[in-house]
């Protein structure tokens, strides 16, 4: 991330903006607080933030009124250099959903980017482009950045390798298969109809193990193929299959242009069924009252520098964004993460204390015995009555709930524990992203 620029505007901005790379990222506008007033991506960091800057630049005219409000109050503009435009892409919409930018107003909702699902627990895995997977057992490609390209792509590689994407339940010991007439794609060879008991169960697990090994390549043996169709059709001036043959092999090559499961987060994605975890959460519980508004709380820092403290909100089950804070630790000193916790629980219920605010019907802290003994404390030192309060630790994911005195241990898939996971994850990354940035922002800035 890059130096502050002096508040003398605009031509100290101008010159700092003068030794930005040439490489695609993001860039930040901020206001004489350091508050960000806007994240954008770009191809060319140095060309696209010089362009708002430029005397001549009719920014009215060409971005319209509340982006010329936004530049003159912006006096400060950092940047983060990434390693692709993908990159850029994934990580603006998940930092414009984290901070919250008043003058960015797209990607402020819940929108996410789709995956690439392959049903791998099925006898019969369907291939699907979804953005809320079946399945956390399934094979996942992405998130991608182009659905429109990956739709696409999809009806290329379906001709290729033959797969069913119909949301049909296929049992391999389904006798009656054989009486069951397939669709057109069979017709067509773009699908061997596993509906219909056309393929075995064998074949059909190798055409997607196919699928799969091609998804994970680079895929050279598919565009050697194409480039020489297309080059004979070429020669033989039929440009127009020429042209099929050119676009199929740019839609594969886009294929690249994705993110990971595990580099690009997406929590919301994955949630559970939120009714259904509220419901018993609150006989876990034994609470008279409906569960609904949950606050989880996580401590992030590098060696005992830049700690912050996060807190997420979910009303309902779900995330509820503008209650989310952030809290940079002001009066902890090196590396202690239960005092860290008692000071960031202590400023953010000081206000409930006071009526100002409603207290949670469950705090949830991102630990063990230790991290809820900690906010047990708290309370007990504010003289506050003690709310709902809970933990779940990351290794074994055990929940520990305070007045029980044995932690729970919840299968996989329950609805609370899947709830209680998506809290944690959030509040963890939400701590850490905000982490991130104020280290990046300190080591360069004393570089």
């Amino acid at each position: 991330m890059a130096k502050k620029a002096s508040k003398k505007r605009p031509d100290s901005i101008r010159e700092l903006v003068r030794g930005f790379p040439s490489a695609p990222g993001l860039y930040f506008m901020k206001d004489a607080d350091e508050k960000v007033l806007y994240v954008g991506k770009a191809k060319n960091l140095r060309s696209r933030v010089s362009s708002y800057f430029q005397p001549g630049a009719k920014l009215a005219e060409s971005r319209g009124p509340r982006i010329v409000e936004m530049v003159h109050k912006t006096a400060s503009v950092d940047y983060i250099q990434t390693e692709s435009e993908v990159d850029a892409i994934l990580q603006e919409a998940r930092l414009i959903k984290d901070i919250g930018p008043p003058y960015n107003s797209d990607l402020k909702d819940a929108k996410t980017f789709p995956y690439l699902e392959i049903t791998t627990r099925q006898a019969f895995p369907g291939v699907y482009i979804t953005r809320n997977p079946q399945d956390s057992k399934s094979r996942l490609f992405g998130p991608f950045t182009n659905v429109r390209d990956l739709r696409a792509v999809m009806g290329v590689l379906q001709k290729i390798y033959r797969f069913r994407t119909c949301k049909l339940d296929i049992g391999d010991k389904d006798d009656k298969r054989r009486f069951f007439r397939p669709c057109l794609l069979y017709s067509i060879k773009q699908c061997t109809a596993p509906c219909g008991d056309r393929v075995s169960k064998d074949d059909y697990r190798l055409q997607i193990k196919d699928l799969v090994k091609f998804l994970q390549s680079k895929r050279s043996t598919v565009l050697r193929q194409l480039t020489k169709q297309m080059s004979q059709t070429s020669e033989l001036m039929d440009f127009e299959a020429a042209a099929m043959y050119r676009d199929r092999i740019r839609l594969i090559e886009n294929l690249d242009k994705r993110g990971t499961v595990e580099g690009n987060v997406q929590p919301e994605v994955f949630a559970g069924d939120p009714a259904e975890a509220m419901g018993k959460l609150q006989a876990i519980l034994k609470s008279p009252q409906p569960i609904r508004i949950i606050e989880g709380f996580d401590i992030a820092h590098l060696a005992g520098s830049d700690t912050v403290g996060s807190m997420v909100q979910f009303i309902d089950g779900r995330p509820f964004k503008n209650g989310y804070r952030r809290f940079k630790i002001k009066t902890v000193k090196g590396v202690d993460d239960y005092a860290c916790l008692k000071e960031v629980v202590a400023r953010r219920y000081k206000r409930a204390m006071a009526g100002q605010e409603l207290w949670p019907d469950l705090i949830l802290i991102d630990g063990g015995v230790g991290q809820l003994g900690a906010v047990q404390e708290v309370f007990g030192e504010m003289n506050a009555p003690m709310p709902n309060l809970a933990s779940i630790a990351k290794k074994e994911e055990i929940i520990y709930v305070y007045g029980h005195t044995k932690p729970l241990k919840l299968p996989a898939n329950s609805a609370v524990r899947k709830l209680f996971q998506f809290v944690r994850d959030e509040s963890h990354r939400f701590a850490q992203h905000y982490h991130h940035l104020l280290r990046s922002k300190r080591v360069l800035g004393e570089s």
